[in-house]
């Protein structure tokens, strides 16, 4: 579903007097006057408010009118949940009585009262679609289709749901005044201005993190569970043991979703029979995780993992770490990088490892190249081709029938403008700046050189296994051994302490687990990765019991 057909009696509905009387039990009244100021842009933890008489306005950016809240409608958004900074600001207008429901409350209703949850829920969820797909907030990203850094932040911003105003120095006359105000040149791009105040100039993912309150965490509490990465797996642990009581934080490099999340349409997931977005499953599963408690960090890498004692310490860098009782791995796997000249050079300029709309965005009417043939590669081609003039699918094997889900391979038999290409490989990347051409070559040896700007890679996959750092026991390709796949020789040569084999899912180490597309032997869908999370916290509960 789209913002602009979300209902808007769903996007700002008007509680009952019985839904009203169940938050004044929590609540307290006020009174602002006309034009006051309720809550800023970038206020964290703010209450919510349920109109009683006159309005409250939300504004976002520096005057741009988004709706007005009427007798018997609330305030808020996604951001309530985790007390995110607010990317809007409420005022009233005229003389305006209200119920204030303070933070804390509101997530206590969520997690107990399901009538309201299912309001507020679905109320806060249209809502940031509404600002995404047409308010930019306190949010404002200068730069350029040449620059891969500001590839890169635009995909961090749109996968994490930050509504921002995005400028353009290629097309935009009006940018270098902007530029200039802020003391800034066209080579500090990408500029990100930050809840309007800070200027950041080629901020790294974690810097703009920090700046948006991201990737905020409380370091000074031993935490039951932390699981680390928010893919389909690492969420689906959170959601359980949060939802169970337990204690989570959850720790994400870039945004809910993992691999995954990058997927254009997911239609092999139980429940799902029209399919659905990759991106859309992990917002969906990441508000979940929130709803129960869980607390979670964006923009937040794991570098290394302190296994010699208990609690464990997870090392984050810069001398950030946080204690843990149960570690949960779930960092998955990234795609593997072919050995070509000059790949990096085109990484985010032409070269790209995921298909969203953000990337489809930039094939329109192009010829467009996807290497691999698993379903990600399947469903990446079927996805593009609608955008794409025409699309190249190359693969090494002789087919992709021992790769691929049947109803992709017929999908793409039957797309006109996709050409299946095997026993093929890229050879070649050429360029000036951002990617042009490409050379490609078959099994008879014979070359072939296209004008192409946009491939896609989807070819084998790498675990993300290197900041354990020997804390664990890994097979020969990298990938977590868990269980019985533990053999006596791992046990012994990591001390195995415990009188009982490890439990499925546990690593060599007690208390540690693995799960998803980073453990060794696991199957690599998404359905395998949210069954592993779930029954994970069933054998967490198990540990911390001992």
């Amino acid at each position: 579903m789209t913002a602009a057909s979300a209902p808007r009696e769903e996007t700002f509905p008007k509680l009952t007097e019985e839904q009203r009387a169940r938050i004044a039990v929590f609540a307290h009244e006020r009174r602002f006057a006309d034009g006051e100021l309720l809550w800023d842009q970038g206020d964290g933890n703010r209450p919510l408010y349920v109109v009683l008489e006159g309005k409250i306005t939300i504004i976002a950016g520096a005057d741009d009118f988004v709706t007005a809240h009427e007798p018997g409608q609330f305030s808020g958004d996604v951001d309530m949940l985790s007390g995110r900074p607010a990317v809007v600001r409420g005022r009233a207008m005229g003389d305006t009585r209200v119920l204030e429901l303070p933070a804390a409350h509101l997530r206590s209703l969520v997690q107990t009262d399901p009538e309201l949850s299912e309001v507020f829920l679905r109320a806060f969820i249209f809502r940031r679609m509404l600002l995404q797909s047409g308010h930019g907030g306190t949010i404002v990203l200068i730069g350029s289709r040449h620059s891969a850094g500001t590839l890169l932040l635009e995909g961090f911003l749109t996968r994490n749901a930050q509504p921002f105003t995005y400028l353009d120095v290629d097309r935009e006359a009006d940018v270098q005044k902007t530029l200039d105000a802020l003391n800034v040149g066209v080579d500090d791009v990408p500029v990100l201005i930050c809840r309007g105040t800070r200027v950041l100039r080629k901020p790294t993912i974690e810097e703009a993190g920090e700046c948006l309150g991201l990737n905020r965490l409380d370091t000074t509490s031993v935490y039951d569970v932390a699981v680390v990465g928010a893919g389909p797996g690492g969420l689906a642990a959170a959601v359980y043991a949060a939802s169970e009581g337990l204690d989570v934080v959850v720790l994400e490099a870039n945004a809910p979703g993992g691999q995954a999340g990058a997927s254009s349409k997911i239609e092999n997931y139980l429940g799902f029979p029209l399919g659905i977005s990759g991106e859309e499953l992990a917002n969906r599963a990441f508000i979940q995780a929130q709803k129960f408690g869980a607390s979670i960090a964006v923009a937040r890498s794991a570098v290394g993992l302190s296994c010699d004692g208990r609690p464990y310490e997870i090392d984050l860098g810069e001398g950030v770490r946080i204690k843990t009782r149960i570690v949960v791995i779930a960092t998955g796997v990234r795609y593997r990088k072919p050995d070509l000249p000059d790949l990096a050079r085109f990484e985010g300029l032409g070269v790209y490892y995921g298909a969203t709309q953000f990337e489809a965005s930039l094939c329109e009417g192009a010829e467009v190249i996807v290497v691999g043939g698993g379903n990600s590669a399947g469903q990446a081609a079927v996805f593009l081709s609608r955008k794409a003039r025409h699309l190249h699918m190359l693969v090494r094997s002789e087919g992709l029938a021992s790769t691929m889900s049947r109803y992709l391979i017929r999908r793409i038999e039957e797309t006109p403008n996709i050409t299946l290409r095997t026993r093929t490989r890229i050879e070649a990347l050429e360029g000036n700046g951002a990617l042009r051409r490409v050379t490609w070559s078959d099994f008879t040896g014979a070359r072939t050189t296209v004008d192409v700007e946009h491939v896609f890679l989807m070819t084998g996959a790498n675990p993300n296994t290197a900041w354990l750092q020997g804390c664990v026991a890994l097979d020969e390709k990298g990938f977590v051994k868990t269980g019985q796949g533990l053999t006596p020789e791992d046990l012994d040569g990591f001390r195995w302490p415990r009188a009982r084999p490890p439990l499925l899912f546990e690593t060599s180490i007690p208390g540690v687990f693995a799960i998803g597309d980073v453990r060794a032997s696991s199957v690599k869908r998404v359905a395998a990765a949210v069954g592993e999370g779930s029954v994970c916290v069933q054998l967490a509960h198990q540990v911390l019991a001992e």
